[in-house]
Formats: structure tokens, sequence, C-alpha cells
């Protein structure tokens, strides 16, 4: 039965939702502006697989918010304790949260065996910008924070199922403003290609073959920085890759092992 929870880690209260499942623990890491419940029909499936526990990210959700650290250093410490606290060291984080993880295996390498990294953004230091504009997301939280249906969300995320779209309209407005504005100014500032050398846990890339945030080049130079990583593309998907093709997301990640 799935049921939400929460624990007290690296200094502040963390809530997740435990998908049960027979395999191993797994962490899950949404991106930027994907509260834990909005990740509820991926989990599910997942759970087929791993015993999943998904992240409301500090300053999302029903976690800690307000007055809080939201760099990556600070979300990447989150990630580590949490993994200590669940005794887990498989993690799958998605676009933002795919650079936390990073960061959290290149700083405490102890704490992890195997990442899971959907689509993070390439974006960093002397680098091309993330290929999504800021008003996407400014405006779109203003919008929630008023109050919005899921048609209204609509115009932000034409390709989504309407249920996908109400719990985007009933969920966002938990998005603390300054959470999320200090994650995407992380994006471009946040140089995660220096942490790729020092990883040393087992690691795939899921590339969303129909999003512009990785290219051929991108994967390229990965591949370089950690020649080990096993790469798989979903062609066709979004960043969303999930969202987009559940059955072509799964089949990139239901066989990972570390």
């Amino acid at each position: 039965m799935t049921r939400g929870y929460n624990i007290h880690a690296n200094g502040i209260r963390h809530h997740l939702i435990h998908h049960p499942g027979q395999g191993p623990r797994l962490l899950i890491i949404p991106g930027i502006t994907s509260p834990a419940i909005t990740w509820g029909f991926v989990a599910d499936r997942m759970a087929e697989r791993f015993d999943v526990h998904v992240l409301d990210v500090r300053g999302r959700g029903l976690s800690q918010s307000g007055d809080l650290d939201y760099t990556l250093d600070a979300m990447a410490a989150d990630a580590s304790a949490l993994a200590e606290a669940l005794d887990t060291r498989l993690v799958l984080g998605h676009s933002m949260g795919a650079r936390t993880a990073i960061r959290a295996a290149a700083t405490t390498p102890e704490a992890f065996k195997g990442l899971i990294l959907v689509d993070p953004p390439v974006s960093g230091p002397g680098r091309r910008a993330y290929p999504m504009g800021w008003p996407w997301y400014g405006e779109s939280i203003r919008m929630a924070q008023k109050g919005c249906s899921a048609e209204d969300m609509r115009a932000f995320c034409p390709t989504w199922s309407d249920e996908q779209l109400a719990l985007r309209a009933e969920w966002l407005h938990t998005c603390h403003w300054g959470a999320i504005r200090t994650a995407y100014d992380g994006f471009h500032t946040d140089d995660i290609h220096a942490d790729l050398p020092k990883l040393t846990q087992r690691v795939r890339l899921v590339i969303a073959g129909g999003a512009p945030v990785i290219g051929d080049a991108d994967a390229a130079e990965i591949k370089a920085l950690l020649p080990g990583i096993e790469t798989r593309t979903v062609a066709g998907a979004g960043h969303m890759i999930p969202w987009d093709d559940l059955d072509g997301f799964l089949a990139a990640v239901m066989d990972f092992t570390a």
C-alpha cells in the first residue's frame, strides 16, 4: 500500500512516498518542479522491480520549506543523508534530481552503489544555457499560487494527460519560489562535469531522444569524462520522459543493477 512518511535528515524534515516492492530499495529524486506525488504513475510501475521511495525535494511538496539553503550542495547533502537513513544505495534522479545525484555521489561515494541519471541538464559555467527559459517556470508557478485548473496548465504542458495536468495544477503551488529560482540559476553556475570523473559507482545515463537537453556531442563528452557509463536513449520522448513514453522509460531503467 502506497503511503507518505517523514524523515529528519541533514537538519530538515523530508517527506517521501513509499511504493512498496520486493526488489532493491530505490530513492527517486524528481526534477525542479515535480513534487513526489506527480511521480506516482511511474513509481507504481517501477515497484514491480524495486522498493520505491520518491522524495519531495526540499522546498517542494510536503517537505520542509521556507528559509532554507536551496543550492545543489544542500540537495546533494540531503540525498546522501537520506540514502543512509533509508539504507539504500540506489538512486534515480531526473533532470535537477540527476544533477543532485551526481554531486552527492561525487562528494560521498560510499553512500551509493548505483545511479540512474535521467536527462540531466548539461548547462553550466561557460556552456550553453538550459533550453527551457525561466518564464516557463516562473509564470506557471505564479498561476498555480493563485489557483488554476488542469486546463489552465495545458498551456504549459500541452502533451500531458488530463490526470497529469490535474496533479500539476494541484501541487505546483507547493514549489517554493526561491527554491525553484535557486535551482534554475544553479543549472548555469554549478559544474557537474567536474564531478563526473569522480564517480566510482555503476552509472546509467537515460537520454530523452526528442528533447534538446542532451545532444550527441554532450553524450560523447559525458562518456569521455566517465568511460564506464551506460547509455540508453528513449527515442522521440521529451525531457519528461515517462510522461511521453512510460513503457520506453521503463525499458531503459528496469533492468538496472549495481
